[in-house]
């Protein structure tokens, strides 16, 4: 893939260049740390990555980050796993989040929107008030540094202030949407024995309220941690017996007061998607988020106090934690509470025209349902103050880049990024100094040593290859839960190359520094040794508007063989005729390649999905060997395991 090949679908101007964010932090870098002060971003990303330590002072000391014990160097260890970032400092990620509070009191720190698409401010001062009262409570309460507290919660205010008094004290943190089952919060809770669960009654989706008093009893009954439950009211009912009532913690009127911990203190615990086993509890340290996420907000999103800071999420996804650390850049957090096509397809879109949200992130998902669906969000809402509209949970197909390009604003910058869980940040991205391509990230992250690797551990330019990374990230797990002698964090990201960072995406770097996703290479598809992505497919396929949504798997045989089946999920009426069978086939041949055709093309009455809505691969290559379905996947990772019978009944099926 070569930039000749490619021209841009947008390009900064001069002045844009001229006033973001990374363009000032590479002159002042270079002034102060050595930074090359000529070559724009690349020059900047190649020193950030040979010099890792320089980089990380810059970060620092450009966000003024406040060490209340200095560190003794950069990088006391720069092994993966176990670098040891900051050794010797001690700070507060609370701190650090509620900064705006002392020179900006009144003015808007979160911006609550339910269903009904109403804006609800809380400003700074009065963030910091509950965060002060609430981490009171908890010290009252006996929450030590250390302790696990965890949040049964919608994206609501009282979430992020639940997270930023257990900060302030020096607990861990961490939560699952309230659309979690029992079972699938047991799952993750329980690995981590919270001393402290904050619940709702029930929430709102989709225009309907949807109680959970059965399951917050469930909860309560099976994690025999518990000191404390927090009942917070959402839906109006009284705090059950042996609960505190959340008004009544947040009543104080008490400065807050910021423990200070070691830059590797655990923050948060963040969990996989757990389809095929127990979830992996990632955690990560308070300094390693802190300037990872000021980096990436503040450099690459360009985020600043002016600024409104909206992403589409829910508490039980990584991008939950990522939006609460908008604070940190002084910008004004949007917190939507409901559900994403309510009352009709366009409701983001209506949310970020009533926010005035400057930076808005979505799924690529979601930008599909749009363009299918006719929505045409640059005509029906006034999206004047849209800088960036940034898109994540699966690459965003070439016609999405076309779709926003000509249905938001041709003067728009899209953000396709990719990360992960794992690293609570993005690997590649958004830069705003830098041209969008279409179908294309715009490069790694500073900091970020992201390179394309063939099996023998090469790197390549413009082939697919592994999603590595050569040096350490400060959010990289300090380690994983529950895993004393580290064997499962080695196995998740470092067995296949020992010391490099592995992460199970294919991806190609281009010529011109871009970057491509391709899907998680552990369901890749091989034929005849030549691999493809699963997502490429879906882009062409999904493409057609008789389908919904599709799913391809490559299975290698018993004897030898191997076979390719895509199935699809039609749109109401769409019938999976030979006439349709015969246009799938001839768009997948015409848009990648004829080694691109499935072998069988098969509807199905649904696609499953991880609940944070990635489509599930391996489980169904699982369960079409043979697997059986207790053991191919955990059930309580799945939004709908009833869609999982259909790929066991074949997969008996073909066996008989």
């Amino acid at each position: 893939m070569t930039s000749a090949q490619t021209e841009p679908l947008w390009q900064p101007d001069d002045e844009r260049i001229a006033t973001a964010a990374v363009t000032r932090f590479q002159a002042w870098a270079a002034e102060h740390h050595g930074a090359p002060a000529e070559g724009g971003y690349p020059a900047l990303h190649r020193w950030s990555v040979e010099e890792l330590e320089a980089f990380w002072q810059a970060v620092a000391e450009w966000f003024d980050v406040r060490f209340s014990t200095p560190y003794e160097r950069i990088l006391g260890d720069r092994s993966m796993p176990g670098a040891d970032w900051f050794p010797g400092a001690t700070l507060n990620y609370a701190e650090h989040a509620l900064r705006a509070a002392d020179e900006r009191p009144h003015d808007t720190a979160l911006l609550h929107v339910d269903e009904t698409h109403e804006p609800a401010p809380t400003t700074w001062a009065e963030l910091r008030r509950q965060v002060g009262s609430l981490a009171a409570e908890l010290r009252a309460i006996g929450v030590r540094p250390g302790d696990r507290v965890s949040g049964y919660l919608p994206n609501v205010p009282q979430s992020v202030v639940a997270l930023l008094a257990t900060a302030a004290v020096g607990g861990v943190w961490t939560s699952c949407a309230p659309d979690f089952g029992a079972r699938s919060v047991l799952d993750r809770f329980q690995q981590v024995e919270p001393v402290v669960l904050f619940t709702v009654d029930g929430y709102r989706y989709g225009g309907k309220e949807h109680d959970r008093r059965e399951t917050v009893a469930e909860l309560r009954a099976e994690l025999p941690t518990l000191r404390a439950v927090v009942h917070i009211p959402l839906l109006g009912t009284p705090a059950p017996e042996g609960t505190l009532d959340w008004a009544d913690l947040v009543a104080g009127d008490v400065e807050p007061v910021y423990e200070q911990v070691p830059f590797a203190h655990p923050l948060w615990v963040l969990y996989s998607s757990g389809t095929t086993g127990l979830p992996k509890a990632i955690v990560q340290s308070q300094g390693g988020i802190l300037v990872e996420h000021l980096k990436q907000l503040g450099l690459h999103c360009d985020l600043g106090p002016e600024d409104v800071f909206f992403w589409f999420t829910s508490t039980g996804w990584m991008m939950w934690n990522f939006l609460v650390s908008g604070l940190l850049t002084g910008a004004t957090v949007v917190l939507y509470d409901g559900s994403p096509g309510y009352p009709d397809t366009g409701a983001q879109w209506r949310v970020a025209e009533r926010t005035r949200a400057t930076l808005y992130g979505t799924s690529a998902a979601y930008v599909m349902a749009c363009a299918k669906a006719d929505v045409h969000p640059g005509r029906d809402f006034d999206l004047s103050a849209v800088k960036c509209v940034a898109t994540t949970g699966s690459p965003l197909p070439p016609d999405g880049f076309r779709w926003l390009h000509d249905e938001v604003r041709e003067d728009l910058w899209i953000a396709s990024v990719s990360g992960g869980t794992d690293v609570c940040s993005c690997f590649a991205g958004a830069v705003p100094t830098l041209p969008v391509h279409i179908g294309e990230l715009q490069a790694a992250g500073l900091g970020t040593d992201l390179q394309s690797w063939d099996p023998s551990g090469k790197p390549v330019i413009g082939e697919v290859g592994e999603l590595v990374v050569t040096n350490p990230m400060p959010s990289m797990p300090i380690h994983f839960w529950n895993d004393p002698d580290g064997s499962r964090y080695r196995d998740s990201y470092f067995e296949m190359f020992p010391g490099v960072w592995r992460h199970g995406d294919w991806i190609t770097i281009t010529d011109h520094g871009s970057v491509v996703i391709h899907g998680r290479s552990d369901s890749t598809l091989n034929r005849q040794g030549v691999r493809m992505g699963s997502a490429d497919i879906y882009e062409a396929v999904e493409r057609l508007p008789e389908i919904r949504e599709s799913l391809v798997i490559g299975l290698e045989e018993p004897d030898g063989g191997y076979w390719m089946p895509l199935f699809v999920h039609l749109v109401d009426g769409a019938t999976l005729d030979d006439e349709l069978i015969a246009r799938i086939k001839r768009t997948i041949r015409t848009e990648l390649s004829p080694r691109h055709v499935p072998d069988d093309i098969i509807e199905v009455p649904g696609v499953p999905h991880t609940l944070t809505g990635k489509r599930i691969e391996v489980p169904v290559k699982r369960l079409l060997q043979g697997t059986p379905l207790a053991k191919a996947v955990n059930a309580g990772s799945v939004d709908n395991l009833g869609l999982l019978h259909f790929y066991e009944t074949l997969a008996a099926t073909r066996r008989s």
